[in-house]
């Protein structure tokens, strides 16, 4: 599985983990999700209705060898914020060829299916389709 080294690392750590040590790092990880720039407005970014739990993001691939991602996720929704921070965490930054390469399934290898409903999970899978179809878009001209 080709994965950008960050989201890599990510994977392993959460692999090393059980089941209730898993659930404790993804609360760790909502903990570490950046809030959105002051210049940045929730409206013009893309919900993601896949999630349970309100969440926008935004995509900048205007440098496809360092694609910026932002999330908003409400502080009440823990695994959402959790899912989004993963994501931000192992992508920010990567390149436009590594966020398209990475699988879509890639969260299974994260092992939260044992602890996190496969609602949920099909938030993160929602969330990644979306970030990869904007860096799609934007890297080929495609308007968005």
């Amino acid at each position: 599985m080709a994965l950008p080294s960050a989201l890599a690392e990510i994977v392993d750590d959460f692999s090393a983990l059980g089941d209730s040590d898993k659930v404790t790092m993804l609360l760790e990880f909502a903990n570490e999700l950046p809030g959105i720039p002051e210049s940045m407005h929730e409206e013009a970014m893309e919900p993601v209705p896949e999630c349970q739990s309100p969440i926008f993001l935004s995509v900048d691939a205007s440098d496809p060898s360092a694609v910026a991602l932002f999330f908003s996720a409400p502080p009440e929704a823990p695994t959402t914020r959790g899912f989004a921070s993963i994501l931000h965490q192992g992508l920010d930054g990567a390149s436009a060829q590594e966020i398209t390469d990475v699988p879509a399934d890639f969260y299974h290898d994260l092992g939260l299916a044992a602890v996190i409903s496969p609602l949920r999970l099909n938030g993160m899978a929602g969330m990644l389709g979306r970030i990869k179809r904007q860096v799609t878009e934007q890297t080929s001209g495609a308007s968005s």
